[in-house]
């Protein structure tokens, strides 16, 4: 069933069905990902673990070192040699400041400017108090892009690193051991504060898609902003307002491979993350729900 002949299903009911949300969000998800610039963002996210387990394969081939050590942020490269695990904190370092924040932007943006671009939008608002449901659908489907993309980063990088490097116990940030299970329990929960980390974007795009009815011009306003506060975010004289930036708290994921872990900055990344969320899916609901669609 189309998105279309859901819409004109939900308007011959009296109130709003359940199991019609449940249908909006399927179809939503299904649109989504079976879209080649949704597939082809993923195989991008892909790639960039292999390139870094490539690239590290052959500059220690002689046995040499890669990295300067440490155990934060990018260093983690510097362990990978020991452990194909830290390949894929590498992988999630390298691609969270830049790579993951790009395609949920891409997505985000899309999500209602792309509807209105393509004259869709208006048949998914037939249904009586469509939009409320739309707009969390989509912000659903969303934040489920942002899981499913940061998955696919640490799949990736998980088989890159068996694939080239030993498996094992592994050393944590603070120098004790683990053991691979637990290691490898970490690496979960890492990828599912990165996909949370990406919920403030998620809100934005989807507030800047609900601002215009192109699809392109909502994607790259995104993008540009993303890119913009990151910049702003390494700029000493802004310490003061860096704190506050969606950005500023990304690689504290980090924090989790310390034994004991260390919890405030990872708290607080997750705060600023809601609070992101509710703000901009409070201006974007307040834009969906007045906005005149012509479309």
């Amino acid at each position: 069933m189309s998105r279309a002949d859901l819409a004109v299903v939900d308007t011959v009911a009296a109130r709003p069905n359940p199991l019609w949300s449940l249908g909006l969000l399927r179809s939503e998800l299904v649109t989504t990902f079976r879209r080649w610039r949704t597939l082809a963002l993923l195989g991008v996210l892909a790639a960039v673990p292999i390139l870094v387990g490539v690239a590290v394969r052959i500059e220690t081939r002689g046995g040499g070192q890669v990295g300067r050590g440490g155990g934060e942020g990018p260093a983690f490269i510097s362990q990978v040699t020991n452990n194909g695990l830290f390949l894929v904190f590498t992988a999630l370092a390298a691609t969270l400041p830049f790579f993951l924040p790009m395609a949920v932007g891409v997505v985000a943006g899309d999500a209602v400017a792309g509807e209105a671009d393509a004259g869709t939008l208006r048949y998914l608002l037939v249904a009586p108090a469509g939009r409320t449901r739309l707009l969390l659908a989509k912000y659903a489907t969303t934040m489920a892009f942002c899981l499913v993309a940061t998955l696919v980063v640490a799949a990736s990088a998980l088989a890159v690193g068996a694939l080239f490097f030993p498996l094992g116990d592994l050393t944590t940030i603070s120098g004790t051991r683990i053991s691979f299970a637990d290691g490898l329990g970490r690496a979960l929960l890492i990828a599912l504060v990165v996909a949370a980390s990406l919920a403030g974007v998620a809100a934005l795009g989807l507030f800047v898609s609900t601002l215009t009815n192109s699809g392109i011009a909502a994607m790259a306003t995104t993008v540009g902003l993303v890119i913009t506060v990151q910049i702003l975010d390494q700029i000493p004289q802004l310490h003061a307002l860096q704190p506050y930036f969606f950005s500023h708290y990304w690689l504290s994921f980090a924090d989790l491979m310390r034994d004991p872990v260390y919890w405030d900055d990872l708290v607080k990344n997750l705060e600023l993350q809601a609070l992101y969320t509710a703000v901009f899916g409070s201006a974007a609901w307040a834009r969906f729900t007045t906005r005149d669609i012509t479309a």
